[in-house]
């Protein structure tokens, strides 16, 4: 019965969204106010009937109700609990009813949250919002029923895949989809201005709070996604080109643009074109990564469906959202009022800038990701695009948008002096010198790229001190004024600073991950020694060990350094039965300059093993970067500001009063 109530809500879910989807934006058009009130009640009962529907699925998944095609295919009876409720979403039918659920949870908070937005245009944003949810909300009931009952019923399941029984990607997927789902509310936003014809400092004050939402999210999945790869796939990888992992970067950059993007439209009244487009591009983004990862076109522990049915259903989904779009923008943006002028010299030519670069970068990685995909649908003939093209292309783009970093927010609005802000960074200058000479004496024979790497993230890091230290004007005042322009910053100004600062630091974690790295792979036998980095390995053999649904192989490691045991490391190789798979957990030191990372892999006979040792200076300081980016998304979104949209009927009333007794 609980299996028929879910199929039941997700039937009922997508009638309401079909009745959000077209009536109360018949009645904004057709000025029918009891159609327009429908757009509510609609979304908040839409999210209703999906959480209802998630639930019945988790509850037959933490029952291990095998009757249901969808448990029997992704789960089994000794599973670890943490690792059944995660089997919800790691299925094709799963993340579909994931993806819709943040979908409506994000239509409900507009529904609830927006009482200061203009009636008009939050309903017009709750019935796209609908749209986008009836297009999946049919490809659930029509061709991806998570609740099909199979008969007669198995005594047991076959199992999630052994990859996803791990806390990084129990997490990671609600993350990753809470970012780009996040952004459909942009892309609403976007396509009601466009229907309205109204684009301007107010509509981008109520859109960015929101993009800034999906894009912290966003940015914490793919830290999950990318320290997962790193502990678990067991060759201490944190970023492989990946097309999937390409899927979710992408709207990522894109995203990144907009939120720049619409600072200049609040501040400024311009751009508002090209931030109306960025809109609709990452959100079109992120539709095409549901369709990479969903069609079947790539086989990758990410990639669930391999019938063509549902890729067919998505890819014309996907042409009807994206094509119907750009056309509505194509016919519309012109319309729109163009916005006040800037010197290329100013904060708005900084964020210009940026948004060139970053756009550029993105357009490489489209490239890279989805011409062998294309090639291949035409031709038939298979190419590979991996890690050298990524980084050849990618980083050096970068590069100039991360040495400006620090310029733009010491920039005057409008028309800025040069000279005055370089001159408030010599002090980050001198710093980022001293961090380069540092790094070349110690590192002296080693790669110079990644010396320059390291500079340009003490650059970054010191240039968003220098703006805070700007702001509060320390050591210029006195510490009591200097502390109290720093409690009445703007929090926004605080999340922006941490955030600039995240990527310096991550850039630090990537110079020293890729260019002081040492590794050595060997076969050790029992009491044999291994010296990597200054630390000597010595393995003490392996032995068998078991876990919750598993059967392994532990190695182990004592690691000394000046003679002195430093730790004991213990590596596993796991196989799983249910289904029958064979991985690696990795024994991972962190010291204060690095992690130690050991992996033990196939007997190689009279008690040896082939085994992986690795030094990996600064990794840590990846995702503590990308956390630190995170956080500061966090903080922004804590800002008052976000939070203000057009004044409510009540306050206008009351201020109205007010001025008549005056």
């Amino acid at each position: 019965m609980i299996a028929e109530t879910g199929h039941f809500a997700v039937i009922l879910a997508l009638v309401v969204a079909l009745l959000q989807a077209s009536l109360p934006l018949a009645g904004t058009a057709l000025r029918i106010p009891a159609w327009s009130a429908l757009a509510v009640p609609a979304a908040v009962l839409q999210f209703a009937l999906i959480l209802l529907a998630f639930g019945c699925l988790m509850v037959l998944y933490i029952t291990s109700d095998f009757s249901v095609m969808n448990v029997w295919q992704n789960s089994h009876s000794a599973k670890p609990l943490l690792y059944k409720i995660s089997g919800v979403w790691g299925n094709h039918e799963g993340s579909l009813l994931l993806w819709v659920l943040i979908l409506a949870l994000f239509g409900m908070a507009v529904a609830l949250f927006g009482s200061n937005l203009p009636p008009s245009l939050r309903t017009r944003v709750l019935s796209v919002q609908a749209m986008i949810g009836v297009g999946f909300l049919g490809l659930l009931v029509f061709l991806s029923n998570p609740f099909n009952r199979i008969f007669p019923a198995p005594v047991d399941g076959n199992g999630l895949n052994p990859l996803l029984q791990d806390p990084g990607l129990a997490f990671h997927p609600p993350f990753l989809y809470l970012g780009y789902v996040g952004f459909s509310i942009a892309f609403s936003f976007a396509i009601a201005a466009l229907i309205e014809g109204k684009v301007d400092a107010a509509w981008a004050r109520w859109v960015r709070p929101w993009t800034l939402a999906a894009w912290t999210f966003l940015t914490i999945g793919i830290a999950l996604g990318s320290w997962w790869a790193y502990y678990e796939l067991g060759w201490g990888g944190w970023w492989f080109w990946d097309p999937v992992e390409n899927a979710s970067f992408m709207p990522w950059l894109a995203g990144t643009a907009l939120l720049h993007s619409a600072i200049v439209v609040e501040k400024r009244d311009a751009l508002k074109t090209w931030t109306v487009l960025l809109a609709i591009l990452t959100f079109s983004l992120s539709l095409l990564g549901t369709f990479i990862v969903r069609s079947g076109l790539l086989n990758s522990v990410h990639a669930f469906a391999s019938d063509p049915g549902r890729g067919v259903f998505i890819l014309a989904f996907l042409i009807l959202v994206i094509g119907g779009s750009l056309a509505l923008y194509a016919v519309r943006a012109p319309a729109l009022r163009a916005g006040g002028l800037f010197a290329p010299i100013s904060r708005e030519g900084a964020l210009v800038f940026n948004n060139l670069i970053l756009i550029t970068a993105l357009a490489t990685v489209f490239l890279g990701t989805m011409y062998p995909l294309f090639l291949d649908a035409i031709t038939g003939a298979k190419v590979t695009v991996g890690p050298p093209y990524f980084n050849a292309t990618f980083a050096p783009l970068m590069t100039p948008l991360v040495a400006v970093m620090a310029f733009g927010p010491l920039l005057a609005w409008k028309r800025a002096d040069l000279m005055g802000a370089l001159h408030r960074l010599k002090f980050a200058a001198a710093a980022t010198v001293v961090a380069l000479l540092g790094a070349l004496y110690f590192t002296w024979g080693g790669p110079v790229l990644a010396v320059l790497g390291f500079g340009l993230g003490v650059w970054v890091v010191m240039g968003s001190l220098v703006e805070v230290v700007e702001r509060t004007r320390l050591f210029r005042a006195s510490a009591r004024d200097s502390l109290n322009r720093a409690i009445h910053m703007p929090r926004s100004v605080w999340g922006s600073a941490l955030a600039h600062a995240g990527v310096g630091v991550f850039i630090l974690g990537a110079a020293g991950a890729l260019g002081w790295e040492s590794e050595k792979l060997q076969v050790m036998k029992p009491g044999d020694q291994v010296e990597l980095a200054g630390y000597t390995f010595i393995f003490d053999g392996a032995r068998p060990a078991r876990g919750p649904n598993y059967d392994a192989t532990e190695g182990t490691f004592r690691v000394y350094r000046n003679g002195e045991l430093l730790t004991v490391m213990q590596a596993q190789t796991r196989r799983f039965a249910n289904p029958p798979m064979e991985t690696t957990e990795a024994a991972i030191h962190p010291t204060r300059m690095g992690d130690l990372f050991a992996v033990v892999g196939t007997p190689a006979g009279d008690g040896a093993y082939q085994t992986r040792l690795y030094r990996k200076p600064l990794i840590n300081l990846l995702w503590t970067g990308a956390l630190l980016m995170a956080f500061g998304g966090l903080v922004s979104l804590s800002d008052r500001r976000h939070r203000v949209g057009a004044p409510s009927r009540r306050r206008v009333e009351a201020a109205g009063t007010a001025a008549q007794r005056a």
